[in-house]
């Protein structure tokens, strides 16, 4: 069973186990003559949407690419965990709302045995349900079902507040059912809001896991030829597919043939072992004489002393025009990236002043 299938498969588990639920809801609501019951039954039925959701989102995201869609339709299931995150946060607000009713006027609810039974029913398995859900989910990373799931275990924190309030009404007489409310209202809300961080940020392009770019890295290390990788940048169009590049370093001496040959291998490599489209690019690096090892030495200890520069790579001494060609990524914090190019250049030449140099700033940040 491939991920998709699984990720469906689980939506279809949700459905099923709402549907019984809810069923049961309205068979005891209908014989204990209970609207709130009855009610209840009809909100665990609205909870079908979360997984019918992710069913759709994961069935166009399967969709192969076309010609507007050259990347694949992956993303909508981002688009689908937003969704979700969205039903969530709307609502914990109509939660808010109808426990502010409650503060503002305070009634005195029953409970009987009846209702202290669906009450604690609905709490276990709705805790079954979303632990899950939301483990199906991390584990095959959808965020559509992390989001389900935690869908799932809210209604659980919100039906557990039911069932504490009940024991303090039968225990003491008084009633906390509407500032209980708030406060649970409240967490839903700012969790539906965390849940929105995780598929806005894959859309808006985030920086893929650092464990990633090492084993990238030391993946591309092993190959004959490779003296260094470098800017390594990808990009998520869905769970399955990554696309990218990466810079590799060579000898001066390579040939366009083997070059060819290499960048084939370690494109092959990639796509077999972590399902990344990468291009290669190339960095030469001298293999000349001992002036040349010495200047590319003074030059990164002169770099390496510059604080608001984290990383230089890509040296390379052209010798009949005497120009030096090399990539800068500065700090994070550093704002006036043009400023600090102009102070780093000045440096470079009034140290070196019988050399050109050809310095570019790399906003790489996934390096």
């Amino acid at each position: 069973m491939n991920r998709n299938q699984q990720i469906i498969r689980t939506s279809l588990i949700g459905i099923l186990a709402n549907v019984l639920l809810a069923s049961f809801k309205a068979v005891v609501g209908f014989l204990a003559g209970s609207i709130a019951i009855v009610m209840d039954a009809v909100n665990n039925l609205s909870d079908v949407f979360s997984s019918v959701v992710t069913i759709i989102g994961t069935r166009y995201s399967a969709r192969p690419a076309d010609r507007k869609h050259p990347f694949g339709h992956g993303r909508i299931e981002y688009l689908s965990a937003i969704v979700i995150a969205v039903f969530v946060i709307a609502a914990g607000i109509t939660s808010l709302i109808e426990s502010g009713k409650k503060v503002l006027h305070p009634t005195t609810p029953e409970y009987t045995t009846v209702t202290l039974t669906v009450i604690i029913t609905a709490i276990v398995v709705k805790l079954i349900l979303g632990r899950y859900v939301k483990s199906t989910g991390e584990r095959l990373q959808s965020d559509a079902l992390i989001a389900s799931g935690a869908d799932a275990t809210f209604d659980a924190v919100v039906t557990l507040g039911t069932l504490v309030s009940a024991v303090i009404m039968l225990v003491w007489h008084f009633s906390i059912d509407g500032i209980l409310g708030v406060l649970i209202s409240l967490l839903i809300i700012k969790a539906g809001i965390e849940m929105l961080a995780s598929p806005v940020n894959q859309i808006l392009g985030t920086r893929i896991s650092q464990e990633l770019i090492t084993n990238i890295k030391d993946e591309v290390k092993t190959f004959d030829g490779v003296c260094g990788v470098f800017d390594v940048i990808m990009h998520t169009y869905g769970p399955d597919t990554i696309i990218g590049s990466l810079h590799i370093s060579v000898l001066d001496t390579t040939s366009a043939i083997e070059i060819h040959k290499l960048t084939h291998r370690i494109s092959h490599r990639l796509m077999e072992k972590f399902g990344i489209i990468a291009t290669i690019g190339i960095y030469a690096i001298n293999s000349g004489d001992n002036l040349t090892t010495q200047l590319q030495q003074q030059v990164m200890e002169m770099t390496a002393e510059c604080p608001d520069i984290c990383q230089a790579h890509g040296f390379f001494l052209d010798t009949e025009t005497r120009t030096i060609s090399l990539d800068i990524i500065p700090e994070d914090g550093v704002k006036e990236k043009e400023g600090l190019l102009k102070r780093y250049l000045k440096n470079l030449q009034e140290t070196f002043p019988d050399y050109h140099f050809s310095i570019i700033i790399d906003n790489n940040y996934s390096d």
